[in-house]
C-alpha cells in the first residue's frame, strides 16, 4: 500500500463492472484502498452519473476535493499520487491505439443496441470497422514483438480491451490471435478474476 494513501479520506471510483475503461483503473488500484461505486449508467444510476460527471461518462475518480472524469487523466493522476513510473511516448502511443479501438467498438455496440444495422455499407460504420481491425493488427504485431511483456498500465489497458471485445463478441480474432494469447497469458494477474465483466 502506498504511504500517500494511509492518511486521509479514501478515494472513490464511480463506474460499472462491465466497462473496460473502469476495469483498467480498478486493476491499477488493485493494491490500494478505494471505494468502488457500481452504477447502472443506462438505468437507475443515470441521475447520479449526471450529477457526478456532466459528460455522462465513466470512470469518475473522487479523491477528497479532486474530481477526475476520464480514465487516461485518472491514470496520470494516480501515477503521480502512487509514484508509478512515468509512461514513455511509445507507451502513450500504445494507449492511443488501444483507446481508438475501444472507442470505435463502444460506438458499434451502442449503435447496435439502438437498433441500427452497423453492418450496412455506410461511411461512418465502415470507418469504425476499419479502425478497429487496423488498430488490432498493429497491437497484435506489438505483442509479438514483445512490447507488452511487462504487466504495466498499457498492458492492463490492452488486456481490458481484448477481454471486453471477446466478452461482447464484437471482433473476429482469427487474424489477431496473438491478442487472445496475450489475454490468456495474463488471466492470473492480481485483480483480473475479481474484475471480470462476466461475473457482473
Amino acid at each position: 500500500m502506498n504511504e500517500n494513501l494511509i492518511m486521509g479520506e479514501i478515494m472513490k471510483l464511480i463506474g460499472s463492472t462491465t466497462s473496460p475503461y473502469v476495469r483498467r483503473i480498478r486493476l491499477l488500484l488493485n493494491d490500494e484502498p478505494y471505494e468502488f461505486i457500481n452504477l447502472d449508467i443506462y438505468g437507475e444510476g443515470r441521475d447520479e452519473l449526471r450529477r457526478t460527471n456532466p459528460t455522462l461518462k465513466i470512470p469518475v475518480l473522487i479523491d477528497g476535493d479532486q474530481e477526475l472524469y476520464d480514465s487516461r487523466v485518472i491514470a496520470r493522476y494516480l501515477g503521480q499520487k502512487l509514484g508509478l513510473e512515468t509512461l514513455t511516448w511509445d507507451q502513450e502511443n500504445q494507449l492511443t491505439l488501444i483507446d481508438g479501438a475501444n472507442d470505435s467498438a463502444v460506438t458499434m455496440l451502442l449503435s447496435e443496441r439502438s437498433g441500427i444495422d452497423t453492418s450496412q455499407d455506410a461511411m461512418f460504420y465502415n470507418l469504425q470497422r476499419e479502425r478497429i481491425m487496423t488498430t488490432l493488427r498493429t497491437l497484435s504485431a506489438m505483442v509479438e514483438a514483445g512490447q507488452f511483456k511487462q504487466w504495466n498500465y498499457p498492458a492492463i489497458c490492452l488486456y481490458c480491451l481484448v477481454d471486453w471485445l471477446d466478452f461482447r463478441d464484437l471482433v473476429d480474432f482469427s487474424e489477431v490471435d496473438s491478442l487472445v494469447a496475450f489475454r490468456d497469458g495474463h488471466r492470473g494477474q492480481p485483480g483480473v478474476g475479481e474484475t471480470d465483466p462476466r461475473a457482473a
